[in-house]
């Protein structure tokens, strides 16, 4: 079974730094982990004037370069999360950074009592990965301090236990 879980939150509340964090836990259990990441912005992966580069200036739709120790796929199109996923098959946990209509299970940062209202807003949420000093008021989901990774690791493993 594959463990994908959502980090979510506003800007600046830490979540590719939960992520990365949760990467160095699952790697450390000894997990085969993929991310994905939704950026709001666009973004550049090739520096100028590399032959890769160079493919995708000319107008190349797709674009993939391999070495012996890694592979990229470049794609002149947006992605649909779904077809990302597929592309994550032999990884064991699939840590989504963004994404928040999606609607796998989520760990929500919350750095301030205003960013709680997205605890309303998101389907599927796990945890409320908390900042120190913020209180939220929403029981039904667990608040976890955002510095507490092997709690929130283990609630991200529980996803496997529940039917």
């Amino acid at each position: 079974m594959q463990l994908i879980v959502q980090i979510v939150g506003y800007k600046n509340t830490g979540k590719t730094t939960m992520v990365c964090r949760l990467i160095e836990r699952f790697k450390q259990a000894g997990y085969k982990v993929g991310t994905i990441k939704r950026d709001a912005h666009d973004f550049h992966i090739d520096t100028p004037g590399t032959d890769t580069w160079r493919h995708q200036e000319a107008g190349a739709d797709i674009t993939a370069i391999t070495s012996s120790k890694r592979t990229a796929i470049m794609k002149q199109h947006t992605e649909p999360l779904h077809l990302l996923l597929a592309q994550m098959s032999e990884a064991q946990v699939v840590l989504i950074e963004g994404f928040k209509d999606a609607s796998y299970p989520k760990i929500i940062l919350i750095k301030s009592a205003v960013d709680s209202e997205l605890l309303q807003s998101v389907t599927s949420p796990l945890a409320a990965a908390v900042w120190p000093d913020v209180i939220i008021d929403h029981s039904s989901i667990p608040a976890i301090d955002v510095n507490d990774i092997d709690q929130l690791y283990q609630k991200i493993l529980s996803i496997s236990a529940t039917p």
